[in-house]
């Protein structure tokens, strides 16, 4: 399918031809919530972790004798019905990481890429590059441009100018293209992608 290509300033810049196998796709939710899952599981740091009996620092000596006491039968104060007894059953470090196919994270990308393109959210700009690295400058021309809430993929290079001057403005993020995913793409409004970045995705896609 054609589509149209802008430049940075919202003039007309050509057409690009998008394959209907990466864009053209009918998006299904089921695989773009399994892929999010998959992302944010495995972003999980796991770091949570409580102390259990064994780990407390409390003496593992008998509390009081066996019988004749009228009380239950107890032994250490490490036990978690105490106070400063270990945690039952606590937290401990894992990783929550699970495992998804290649094939169907592959999937959900071209999904999410569809997606955009089907809610008519999707903006190609020939060029993502700035003369100078001056954040007041690219917010104006986003605001022109009606980004508010973007996502922005270069090609396989970032100009350094255009990266220093968006990495200030709120809700808005910067990626080269090796960095695409599924997540970044449905958190936010607008995906922007530049022409290496359609080559590139066509070329990875094959």
């Amino acid at each position: 399918m054609e589509f149209n290509v802008k430049t940075l300033e919202g003039k007309d810049a050509g057409m690009v031809s998008l394959s209907d196998a990466i864009f053209g796709l009918d998006p299904r939710e089921d695989i773009l919530a399994r892929m999010v899952r998959y992302q944010l599981a495995k972003k999980q740091q796991g770091t949570h972790k409580t102390k259990g009996r064994s780990e407390v620092s409390r003496t593992g000596s008998k509390m009081y004798k066996q019988k004749g006491t009228g009380r239950a039968r107890h032994h250490s104060a490490r036990a978690p019905q105490f106070r400063g007894g270990g945690r039952a059953h606590g937290p401990v470090v894992r990783s929550h990481e699970h495992d998804l196919p290649k094939k169907v994270r592959a999937l959900a990308l071209r999904h999410a890429l569809s997606a955009k393109l089907k809610s008519e959210d999707l903006i190609i700009i020939d060029n993502l590059v700035a003369a100078e690295a001056k954040t007041k400058l690219l917010a104006g021309t986003f605001a022109s441009l009606g980004l508010t809430n973007a996502l922005l993929i270069g090609g396989a290079e970032l100009d350094n100018n255009f990266k220093l001057a968006a990495q200030n403005i709120p809700n808005v993020d910067v990626l080269p293209v090796q960095g695409i995913n599924v997540y970044d793409i449905l958190r936010r409004g607008k995906l922007v992608l530049s022409k290496a970045a359609v080559e590139a995705l066509e070329e990875r896609f094959k």
